[in-house]
């Protein structure tokens, strides 16, 4: 059984979210916290995701604070940051064994407990984060920005919207950039940190068997955040003009060229037709009964792989291939003709169907596992929706061919992007 319980407001803008889910016999505790996604920040969040799981005032090293999770059954503690559109997404995840199972009641608490440590007692050393952690992890961030490059596949994926967005913030790489790290110090880090603790819209899961009661009480007694004036963060715009189709190549020493065309589809995920968006896709490149895979891949043997995927919050489609390079021209044409074709209704009831099923399949697998259930409700929360699953389920269903047809027809090319090997014209 899923139970989603009531949002529950703890604090100026702190929202608490317990989720009843008998199926799993962990819990899971995630706090997110939203920033707006700039370039002013951007490297700071990244580079605070990789220090707060590194430990505490009270488990004042990594080795300590995992030695408390090993006591605490093995209990696992992550932190992460994404960008969901023009959001940057700090977030700290604990799963650990429901204390129904292990005969012990305390351990959400515990839990609870750690984590409340590490947003209001930091491993700080003079009011600045503790130097050894901090340089090891600013150098490990930094090999994790110049090795972007190390798989091709998304780096094509994250050109392509850097040259497609260049003028707003969308296009910023999610874990920042060098110039702006070198910038950072342990202090400065950390004066930011406690400013967006105080000045955040903060969310908070708890995905488990739990009860809705009893989980707010040990919420107000272990979890306690200083709030200030709470910052408002815009919704992404996601109309823009095209006066050209942008054409960008990059050049490295690689084996097999990497295509990406966007697509801006003019459709945001509140509007009626935002499903319909979602089909088209799916029959475009949504996996070996498309469009793209049947007619590019096999038909033409144009390519290694190719899929098409949407991002709902900054409605743009792109379609990603791995391509001999001598084939550029000839995939790039094929990629613009199915997508036409599409909007013109070349495709079959059939088609409608398998990729209803296949967008049903993957909704329904968010909840397999608690992290992906809370990745989705929180996405939930981030676009307004009061959707539940199966609500998103019928929508789907409601699809006909008229308005998938409608859809693609909003869909326009923006950016077409290659990544070349050297010494090589397209």
């Amino acid at each position: 059984m899923l139970q989603i319980l009531d949002q529950i407001e703890m604090n100026d803008s702190v929202k608490l979210h317990v989720i009843k889910a008998n199926k799993f016999k962990t819990n899971l505790i995630g706090i997110y916290i939203r920033r707006p996604l700039i370039k002013e920040e951007a490297t700071k969040n990244s580079l605070l995701s990789m220090l707060l799981n590194k430990g505490t005032k009270e488990y004042p090293s990594f080795i300590q604070l995992n030695r408390k999770l090993e006591d605490l059954y093995g209990s696992i503690l992550v932190s992460s940051v994404t960008k969901k559109g023009e959001k940057h997404i700090i977030n700290l995840k604990m799963q650990m064994p429901n204390g129904k199972y292990i005969n012990d009641k305390n351990i959400l608490k515990e839990g609870l407990k750690i984590l409340n440590d590490i947003i209001n007692n930091s491993l700080v050393e003079n009011n600045a984060f503790k130097k050894e952690s901090f340089n090891q992890e600013k150098e490990n961030l930094r090999e994790k920005i110049k090795g972007r490059i190390n798989d091709k596949m998304r780096f094509a994926v994250d050109r392509c919207v850097e040259e497609m967005c260049n003028e707003e913030n969308y296009s910023i790489y999610e874990y920042g950039n060098i110039d702006d790290l070198e910038r950072i110090d342990e202090k400065t880090l950390y004066e930011y940190f406690q400013n967006i603790i105080s000045t955040s819209p903060i969310d908070i899961f708890i995905v488990g068997d739990v009860e809705e009661d009893k989980v707010k009480e040990m919420f107000s007694e272990t979890v306690k955040i200083k709030r200030e004036d709470i910052i408002d963060i815009p919704r992404e715009d996601i109309t823009k003009e095209i006066t050209a189709v942008k054409e960008v190549e990059d050049r490295f020493n690689i084996n097999q060229g990497k295509l990406t065309l966007g697509y801006r589809t003019n459709i945001p995920y509140e509007s009626n037709l935002y499903e319909s968006s979602i089909l088209f896709s799916n029959i475009l490149g949504g996996g070996p009964n498309s469009k793209l895979f049947k007619n590019v891949r096999e038909k033409e043997s144009l390519c290694y792989y190719i899929f098409s995927r949407i991002d709902k919050f900054k409605s743009i489609m792109l379609v990603s291939s791995g391509v001999e390079f001598e084939n550029f021209e000839k995939t790039k044409e094929l990629i613009k003709k199915e997508v036409k074709s599409l909007t013109e209704g070349n495709f079959t009831e059939e088609d409608i169907e398998i990729a209803k099923k296949s967008v049903i399949t993957s909704i329904r697998s968010l909840t397999d596992a608690p992290n992906m259930l809370m990745d989705f409700l929180y996405s939930q929360i981030l676009s307004n929706s009061l959707d539940t699953i199966e609500n998103i389920i019928n929508k789907i269903r409601a699809v006909n061919r008229e308005s998938i047809i409608e859809a693609g027809k909003k869909f326009e090319l923006d950016t077409i992007y290659f990544l070349n090997k050297e010494g090589e014209a397209k």
